[in-house]
C-alpha cells in the first residue's frame, strides 16, 4: 500500500460522522485505501452478481447478515443506490460513528442519494489519482516530465508496473463497456470514444459544445450530456473563469481539463518520442499543474477555489487561487528557460488586480526555484508545495 494523503482525512471525519463515502475514478485505489484505514471493518464488494442481488432482495437481511462491532466496507455501493435508506435506519438507530465505509467509481446518481438519504450523516470524500506530492513521498515520482506524460498518475502503473500502452486502452475500453453502457445507456459506444479523443484534443481550451457537437456529429444536448457523464465519472474536469469588478468583459465559458494526462495522451494515441515536440505539449503541461492543484485541495477534504481569468481582448491568466479577498495569480509555461514575456499575463492582471493580488506565481517546465521581482518561478516538479506552503495556506 502506497501512502495517500487523503488518509489523514478520512479518519478524522470518521470520528464525526456515522457513514464516509470515498468516491473518485475507477482503480484511483478507494477500496485498497478504505480496507487500509479501517483493517477491522467487514469487506463487502457490491460488484459481485450474488452480493448484489442478496442486498436489492433483502436489504434489511443483507445489513443484519454483515453487521458487526466494528463496521462495513460497501465497495462499489451505487450499484444498490435504495440500500442507502435502510444504511439511514441503521444509523439512526445505531449512532455508531465510522461504521458504514462507502466507495463508489460512478458519481452520476449518487450525490442525489446520499443527499435524500443520508444527509448530515455522511462525509463525502473524492480519491484522485496520484498527486505529484504522493508520488514523491512513496519515492516513485518519475524524473522526466515525458515519462509522466506517458505513465500518467493511476496506481496499478505504479504498484504493479503494468505497461501504460497496455492498460490505458483496456481502462478506456472497461470505462467505455461498464460504466457508460450500464449507467448512461449511450447506444453508440464508438462515437461516445470518440467524443472523448475530441475532448481531449481541446484540453487547456474553452469548452465549445458546439464545435464538439459538429465535429463529432452528435446534437448539442447530446454533447452536453457527455460532458456531464465524464465530468462525473471523473475524467475531465471543468475550470470556471473568475469574475470581478476590474472593469473588463470577461469570458464566460469554462476550460476543460483532464484529470490524468496519462489517459489523455493514451485517447491522443501520441507517440513517446513525438511529446517533446508535439503541438499539444503545452497542454498537457496546463493540465497537469491544473489538475494538481485540484487534487492538493481534494486530498485535503476541501474544495478547490481554482478559476482561471481572461478578458474579450485575450489577456488572461491560466490560474487563479481565491483565498477569501485575496487572489493569487499562476502562469502556467511549459518551457525549461524562463522568458521575460512569462511575465506578461502576471503582470498585466497585477496591475488590475493591485492589492487583491500582492504575489504571483509561475510554473514552468525548468527545474530551478527563482525569486523574481515580478513572481516566484517555481518548477513543475514542485508544486506539491505551492497550495500548502506558507503563502498559500488551505
Amino acid at each position: 500500500m502506497l501512502k495517500r494523503e487523503l488518509q489523514a482525512y478520512i479518519e478524522k471525519v470518521a470520528t464525526y460522522y456515522p457513514a464516509v463515502a470515498i468516491l473518485g475514478p475507477r482503480q484511483s485505489g478507494k477500496t485498497t485505501l478504505a480496507q487500509i484505514t479501517f483493517p477491522n471493518h467487514r469487506y463487502v464488494s457490491l460488484e459481485d452478481i450474488e452480493t448484489r442481488r442478496f442486498a436489492q432482495q433483502d436489504p434489511r437481511g443483507f445489513l443484519e447478515t454483515y453487521h458487526n462491532q466494528f463496521g462495513i466496507i460497501l465497495d462499489e455501493f451505487q450499484h444498490v443506490p435504495d440500500l442507502l435508506s435502510y444504511i439511514q435506519t441503521v444509523v439512526d438507530k445505531n449512532k455508531k460513528l465510522g461504521y458504514f465505509i462507502l466507495t463508489g467509481s460512478e458519481n452520476f446518481l449518487m450525490n442525489q442519494a446520499i443527499s435524500q438519504s443520508l444527509a448530515g450523516r455522511i462525509a463525502i470524500t473524492t480519491l484522485l489519482p496520484f498527486s505529484i506530492s504522493e508520488l514523491k513521498d512513496n519515492n516513485i515520482m518519475p524524473e522526466a516530465i515525458n515519462e509522466l506524460y506517458v505513465k500518467g498518475f493511476y496506481p496499478p502503473l505504479y504498484t504493479r508496473q503494468v505497461p501504460p500502452d497496455i492498460w490505458y486502452p483496456d481502462y478506456i475500453q472497461t470505462y467505455i463497456e461498464r460504466d457508460i453502457r450500464q449507467l448512461a445507456q449511450v447506444a453508440d459506444l464508438s462515437l461516445f470514444q470518440m467524443f472523448m479523443q475530441l475532448c481531449a484534443g481541446r484540453c487547456g481550451q474553452l469548452l465549445n459544445v458546439s464545435s464538439l457537437a459538429n465535429d463529432c456529429g452528435i446534437s448539442d444536448t447530446t454533447a452536453r450530456r457527455w460532458i456531464t457523464l465524464l465530468q462525473a465519472s471523473y475524467i475531465i474536469f471543468l475550470l470556471p473563469p473568475h469574475h470581478n469588478n476590474l472593469g473588463k468583459r470577461l469570458t464566460k465559458s469554462p476550460k476543460l481539463y483532464f484529470f490524468d494526462i496519462g489517459l489523455m495522451r493514451a485517447l491522443l494515441k501520441i507517440p513517446h518520442e513525438q511529446l517533446s515536440t508535439h503541438h499539444l505539449r503545452g497542454n498537457f503541461f496546463e493540465s497537469l499543474v491544473i489538475a494538481d492543484l485540484v487534487k492538493q485541495y481534494t486530498n485535503q477534504g476541501k474544495r478547490p477555489s481554482l478559476y482561471f481569468w481572461r478578458d474579450h481582448t485575450g489577456n488572461e491568466v491560466d490560474c487563479i487561487i481565491e483565498q477569501g479577498s485575496q487572489l493569487v495569480p499562476i502562469e502556467i509555461k511549459s518551457g525549461q528557460t524562463v522568458q521575460s514575456d512569462f511575465f506578461k499575463g502576471l503582470e498585466y492582471y497585477q496591475n488590475l488586480a493591485q492589492n487583491a493580488a500582492p504575489t504571483g506565481y509561475i510554473v514552468y517546465g525548468g527545474k530551478e526555484i527563482q525569486k523574481r521581482s515580478r513572481g516566484t518561478v517555481i518548477p513543475w516538479n514542485n508544486i506539491d508545495t505551492l497550495v500548502a506552503s506558507s503563502f498559500i495556506a488551505l
